[in-house]
């Protein structure tokens, strides 16, 4: 029989006993630690703050930016806008400029050459099968007036420009009372500008520019011997002229030292050569317009 033996001493728990030397390594550790986190979190929100600071600047020099490019566009603009204003003030004063160098030249020199050169341009031949006249353009469109007797009974027309080029010829209507046709042919033209013939004075130098006797574009000159002539018709719509009017010269402009027109050379008295007529530009205006407005409902001049 084998013998049990006991250990009889006495069971003793291990335990770790810290020295005080480590719990203060250990409570340093760890304050050090926090000490760490703490200044993490604190660069962290700094550099965060920064960026967004930064950020922040950015944004403001770019809207800075786009208000000042935005302010100098609108500036720009205007000063565009402006630009565009004073060109076409300039441009119109250049005009006014030229029209008065234009009647100055002719009322101070010898001659109408000057206003012969910037009118001759605008006026043409009108030719038919039983006779010939002449014409004026009214309208940049080709719109031409004449004499209804340089065009009456034709059964063929055909006008003749100052560039000596044959046109195709519409006759729109006429008005046999003041002797006024209304014609149209194709292209584009520099007109003639009718005056006010209530501001023409006895005594002011004018031309006639016409095709007498066949002639073209013939130029003579004189002054207005009388206004309110009356006419074949009685009415005393009629500016006297001594310019040489033959025939051919009918339907031809009576033009003044602006050159403008100021009557449509109509007869002559007799066979005098210094007893002309020409119907007044306000009374070739309302023929004009009345013929055209059977077509248009409007004005054309």
């Amino acid at each position: 029989m084998q013998t049990k033996y006991y250990d009889s001493r006495p069971v003793v728990h291990s335990h770790i006993i810290l020295k005080p030397h480590h719990k203060k390594l250990i409570i340093g550790g760890s304050s050090l630690m926090i000490i760490l986190l703490i200044a993490l979190s604190v660069f962290s929100y700094m550099i965060f703050t920064k960026q967004e600071l930064y950020n922040s600047m950015l944004n403001k020099k770019i809207n800075d930016l786009k208000t000042e490019t935005n302010i100098n566009i609108n500036t720009l603009s205007e000063s565009l806008i402006q630009s565009n204003k004073d060109f076409v003030k300039i441009n119109s004063q250049l005009g006014i400029i030229h029209e008065e160098f234009t009647s100055l030249k002719a009322s101070a020199g010898a001659d109408f050459s000057a206003v012969i050169e910037t009118t001759v341009t605008g006026v043409v031949t009108v030719r038919t099968d039983i006779s010939q006249g002449t014409g004026f353009l009214i309208s940049n469109d080709g719109y031409v007036v004449t004499n209804y007797h340089v065009v009456e009974n034709a059964k063929a027309a055909t006008i003749i420009t100052s560039d000596n080029q044959n046109h195709k010829v519409s006759i729109l209507g006429y008005n046999s009372d003041l002797d006024i046709a209304l014609l149209r042919i194709e292209g584009n033209y520099t007109p003639l500008k009718l005056d006010n013939s209530d501001n023409v004075q006895v005594g002011e130098k004018v031309i006639a520019i016409g095709n007498p006797l066949g002639l073209q574009f013939s130029v003579s000159q004189g002054i207005v011997s009388a206004i309110h002539r009356a006419g074949p018709n009685d009415l005393n719509y009629y500016i006297q002229t001594d310019a040489a009017l033959n025939p051919g010269n009918s339907g031809g402009p009576l033009i003044n030292t602006d050159g403008k027109v100021i009557g449509i050379n109509n007869f002559k008295a007799g066979n005098s050569e210094s007893l002309g007529f020409a119907l007044e530009s306000n009374h070739i205006k309302e023929a004009v317009n009345e013929i055209y407005q059977k077509e248009f409902a409007e004005n054309l001049i």
